[in-house]
Parts: structure tokens; C-alpha cells; sequence
């Protein structure tokens, strides 16, 4: 048993009511590079393979698997693979039953901000997200379709990029290929497909701009 299951083992007997699980930010914080912090609750499901990256910037912090409440039983996956590497530049918070998998090879960066609940993202090339997000519940993020279409003008992955100060509401889906700009806001239920320009609020499936020259708070 090394000193992580031990002290797992200890944990998990005698602190049982603790909100923050103090062995899983243990070794986060052995694998983060970087002088930031990574904070994970307990119910929190990690792998970093061997030639993945966890790269957390000075003074930023990532708090996966986040809580409202200490009773939440919702556990978080978060899985970085082979070559992969998770960047963050702030303080970002990512809520519980949230699945993030950054595939083999794949980039996804992190701003600030947060996301609530039962996020679902898979970055199979590259998701970057800015600074000031806000991002509701049951949102799903893809980059790739993961499966070919025969057809010479597919292309099955494409990057993702989520600009700064972007309200993203519930239930919404964005996919392959997309640019949301600064200061957007997604309506719930919308499904992104197509890129959304600055200042604008989109909704609807497809999503379409709805207005133009927005400003939110």
C-alpha cells in the first residue's frame, strides 16, 4: 500500500462528512505542473496517462466535481490520454456529474468562469474556452462526429472555440467546428452548429442569431 491508498484509506474511515476530498487534491496536485492549484471532491473518478499534461497556471485554480451542497452524491470523470493536455489560465469550477475526456493527442484550455452540473464534454482535437463563462446545466461540447460520413467534404473533427464572457444556458448542445464570440448568449435547448458572432443571442435547433448588439450580466 503506498502513502496515497493509505491515507485514502484514512480518509475515507474517520473524515467521511468532508467536503473536500483532501487525498484526491493530493494527487492532483502531483501530477498538475505549474504553481496553481487543482482542488477535487470526493466521487471523483481521475486518470492522467503517463505522457499527458495537467498544466494549471500561476495563481489559477480548477475545482472539478464542485459541490452546492456537502449531501451531493453525483460523482465527475475526468480523464486526460496519451499526449493529451488540459490547460488552465484561471479560476475555473466544473460542478458534479460532469464528464470531461480529453482524448489522445487533444488540447482542451480553460479560461475562467464556471460550469454547472452534468457537463459532457469530449475534445478530440481542440475545445478552448475563455475567461468570465458561464455555462448552465446539461451542456454538451464536441468536437468530433467520432464516426466518418463517406463523403469527401466531411470532416469528422473540427476545433471548438468558446469566446470570453459567453452565457451558455441549459440543455444546450455545441458541435464540431464552431466559434462562439464575445459576449454571445446561447439560449436553453438551442443546438449549436454554425459559428455565433460577438454580441449576439442565439437559440433554436439549428441555433440562429436572435439579436444582435446584446449586453449581458
Amino acid at each position: 500500500m503506498n502513502l496515497i491508498e493509505y491515507w485514502q484509506k484514512f480518509w475515507n474511515r474517520f473524515i467521511r462528512f468532508t467536503h473536500l476530498d483532501l487525498v484526491s487534491t493530493l494527487r492532483a496536485n502531483l501530477q498538475k505542473q505549474g504553481k496553481g492549484a487543482v482542488y477535487m471532491n470526493r466521487n471523483t473518478s481521475f486518470y492522467k496517462s503517463k505522457s499527458g499534461e495537467l498544466i494549471i497556471a500561476d495563481t489559477a485554480k480548477l475545482h472539478f466535481n464542485a459541490y452546492w451542497h456537502r449531501k451531493d452524491p453525483f460523482p465527475s470523470s475526468l480523464v486526460i490520454g496519451k499526449n493529451a493536455t488540459l490547460q488552465v489560465k484561471g479560476n475555473f469550477l466544473i460542478f458534479s456529474g460532469a464528464k470531461v475526456f480529453v482524448n489522445n493527442s487533444a488540447t482542451l484550455v480553460l479560461g475562467s468562469g464556471y460550469i454547472n452540473h452534468n457537463l459532457n464534454l469530449n475534445c478530440s482535437l481542440k475545445v478552448e474556452i475563455g475567461y468570465n463563462t458561464c455555462i448552465a446545466d446539461n451542456v454538451t461540447i464536441r468536437d468530433s462526429d467520432n464516426h466518418e460520413i463517406i463523403s469527401h467534404s466531411h470532416l469528422k473533427t473540427q476545433p471548438i472555440k468558446i469566446g470570453n464572457h459567453v452565457w451558455i444556458g441549459m440543455n444546450v448542445i455545441i458541435l464540431k467546428g464552431v466559434t462562439i464570440g464575445d459576449g454571445a448568449v446561447i439560449a436553453a435547448g438551442a443546438v449549436v452548429s454554425k459559428d455565433i458572432p460577438a454580441k449576439c443571442l442565439a437559440g433554436g435547433v439549428p441555433a440562429k442569431v436572435l439579436k444582435e448588439n446584446i449586453e449581458w450580466q
